[in-house]
């Protein structure tokens, strides 16, 4: 199936590591060329060398929380590729913690990072952004039920997907697509580091695992093609979707 991905601009956010750069993977893989951000240099320049260099991928340093980060992104996709056709919001996770344990300073950390940073920069791109544009954001499960022992991933996530489905009603007239994805239990190092959390590794990931119907965590490359797929013009009668990939852990309607 050819997506229509070829010669498609995407920012990707958090495209160095995890979830963020399995999607610029998936994306480069089919055509398009992306521009993926992090916080570290070295990260930076490591993820645009394996995308393929600057015919393919441009590394931009720079943090969601930042206020100038969406300006220095749409202006890389511009100044590389001539133009922009979307965006993959992904932001670390939060730290870990209860309601109790969480301090001002944390709390403010991660509204800046996970939920303001993510709507600064959805407004910035659909400002630039035309009919057939699109803007995704990588969510989690605690959108839909909380995850013990992650209170600022419970309290954020479910506000930034209701975030998205709203303006997936205000951009839909334009042309412009919204769409979320709500991935579980997927192979990354921030899973394998919340498993380890609990202090028994093995035993969290047995008892995660026995919850998943497939049995097993997926994989960063299942999450990208997932990802590659809704941002592509071949889902263009898909907005406001929340898409879990999840192996099945989500069992409601």
């Amino acid at each position: 199936m050819d997506l229509g991905l070829k010669d498609r601009v995407y920012i990707v956010t958090g495209g160095t590591r995890g979830l963020g750069r399995a999607a610029a993977r998936e994306l480069v893989a089919d055509g398009a060329r992306v521009v993926v951000s992090g916080r570290g240099e070295k990260s930076v320049a490591a993820a645009e060398a394996e995308l393929g260099g600057r015919g393919q991928a441009v590394g931009v340093v720079a943090d969601n929380a930042d206020p100038a980060a969406p300006g220095r992104l749409i202006g890389a996709a511009r100044d590389a590729f001539k133009r922009l056709d979307g965006v993959l919001i992904s932001v670390g996770g939060p730290p870990p913690g209860t309601s109790d344990t969480i301090d001002d300073d944390q709390w403010r950390a991660a509204f800046e990072s996970v939920f303001l940073g993510a709507v600064r920069l959805s407004r910035a791109v659909a400002a630039e952004l035309d009919g057939g544009g699109v803007i995704g954001f990588v969510l989690s499960s605690s959108v839909y039920e909380p995850i013990p022992g992650l209170a600022l991933s419970n309290a954020f996530r479910p506000g930034l997907a209701g975030y998205a489905k709203n303006l997936a009603n205000e951009l839909g007239p334009r042309g412009i697509r919204v769409v979320g994805l709500v991935p579980a239990h997927i192979e990354t190092d921030r899973v394998r580091e919340l498993d380890a959390h609990t202090g028994h590794a093995d035993a969290a990931r047995a008892r995660a695992t026995a919850g998943v119907p497939l049995r097993r965590y997926g994989t960063p490359e299942e999450f990208g093609r997932s990802a590659a797929f809704l941002l592509s013009p071949a889902a263009s009668y898909l907005t406001g979707v929340m898409l879990s990939v999840d192996g099945g852990v989500r069992r409601s309607f």
